[in-house]
């Protein structure tokens, strides 16, 4: 026994100021049926949290009727007139639910704006069970051969690719992942050129009084990340203590074709919330921003932005600087000032670069910057282990002479 089956469709509905979740799907029996459940929230200031629940139901209710469908059929696989690009589509709307955003966005690039384009122009009839192998290695080819894209971005859309169809074989749609057998191209490893003792000192010479002296600073002597340089909050300065907390983040991120800031107070891991010792020159550089801020506070009145006002890295109207303006304010200082390119995260890896040359130790230098195991601090950084190579070398020397 085969049936078709489509995915559970919903949206929210407003009654007597709350909100209500409405769903409809074809039951096992061809019956249409809707659903209604209450959120519990009031209408006034809950849209995002009623959209969630309305996701986390619609995908509850699937793989319930996914079960039920796949009971009556005696375990046979189901059959499904579904194409694959529509599950696609549907499968990516319930994951925006069950992620964060900025993992959502990463998801929405590789399937609405990359993946589905090439299967709507060269298999527009494809069914999701009839997806081979072959069909995603072929995919796979052509962006490494045609659209140029590097091996790592092939790997990041196969693990795209890889989580929808296992979806679909968990319940019950397809009888196995075609991506499981599909070859990954080999992933590249990427070495960054951090900036020498004598660059970052004419870096920061340079930088002096600009707009990205702070983001330079925190960057290259705390190993900052660019999420956590514009996160930064005032009340993470200890004037008292001498300590800087590394607690709170600010990303951004592009859903459906808005481009979001999405403040965070927490840290990317549990170990990237950390301590560090505010250093005279760094605590001179943040009293001089703090006046400067209500200088211009003073100055635009009504015309300051304010709602950042617990933000370190602000601009002269009290606007956030996210985490793209900081790099593209980077990369066009040093191409003003004549400096080598690098990206600003290469900042950290020359704060790590310095560490390591003055004798700090990796475990030292893997809670400096905040990495959650040591062999993240070991595998980004072995170009570090050279001068312990050398040594070593040196050693035993006297064993060729």
């Amino acid at each position: 026994m085969y049936q078709e089956f489509k995915l559970v469709a919903g949206h929210l509905k407003e009654r007597k100021g709350r909100y209500y979740v409405v769903v409809s799907y074809t039951d096992t029996t061809g019956k249409r049926v809707s659903r209604e459940f209450s959120t519990g929230l009031s209408v006034k200031g809950n849209k995002k949290k009623a959209d969630d629940i309305l996701q986390r139901i619609r995908r509850e209710e699937s793989e319930k009727l996914y079960t039920q469908m796949r009971m009556q059929s005696g375990g046979e696989t189901i059959d499904t007139t579904t194409r694959f690009t529509q599950f696609l589509s549907d499968w990516l709307e319930m994951m925006r639910a069950s992620v964060e955003s900025t993992t959502f966005s990463s998801y929405s690039m590789t399937i609405r704006n990359k993946v589905i384009p090439y299967f709507d122009k060269r298999f527009p009839k494809l069914r999701l069970i009839d997806v081979t192998p072959k069909h995603i290695q072929d995919y796979y080819t052509y962006e490494l051969n045609v659209c140029g894209v590097s091996a790592n971005t092939v790997i990041h859309r196969h693990a795209n690719i890889r989580k929808a169809l296992d979806y679909a074989y968990k319940t019950g749609m397809i009888e196995s992942n075609p991506a499981d057998r599909v070859q990954r191209p080999k992933k590249e490893k990427f070495v960054s050129e951090p900036y020498s003792m004598d660059e970052l000192h004419a870096l920061l010479d340079a930088a002096k009084g600009r707009n990205v002296e702070f983001g330079i600073v925190m960057a290259a002597f705390y190993g900052l990340r660019r999420s956590e340089v514009v996160g930064l909050k005032w009340s993470a300065i200890n004037f008292d203590a001498k300590t800087i907390s590394i607690r709170h983040t600010v990303t951004e991120t592009t859903v459906d074709g808005k481009r979001q800031i999405i403040p965070k107070d927490r840290t990317k891991t549990k170990s990237s919330c950390r301590t560090l010792p505010l250093v005279p020159q760094v605590e001179e550089l943040l009293r001089n921003m703090r006046m400067k801020q209500e200088a211009n506070r003073n100055l635009c009145g009504r015309s300051y932005h304010t709602e950042y006002e617990a933000y370190i890295y602000v601009n002269e109207l009290g606007e956030l600087i996210t985490p793209d303006t900081l790099s593209r304010q980077f990369q066009a200082f040093l191409e003003r000032e004549g400096f080598r390119h690098i990206r600003f995260h290469d900042l950290r890896h020359s704060c790590a670069s310095m560490l390591y040359a003055n004798g700090v130790a990796l475990k030292d230098i893997q809670e400096w910057l905040g990495h959650s195991d040591i062999s993240t601090t070991s595998n980004i950084y072995t170009h570090l282990d050279y001068s312990s190579k050398v040594e070593s070398a040196n050693a035993i020397l006297g064993l060729l002479e």
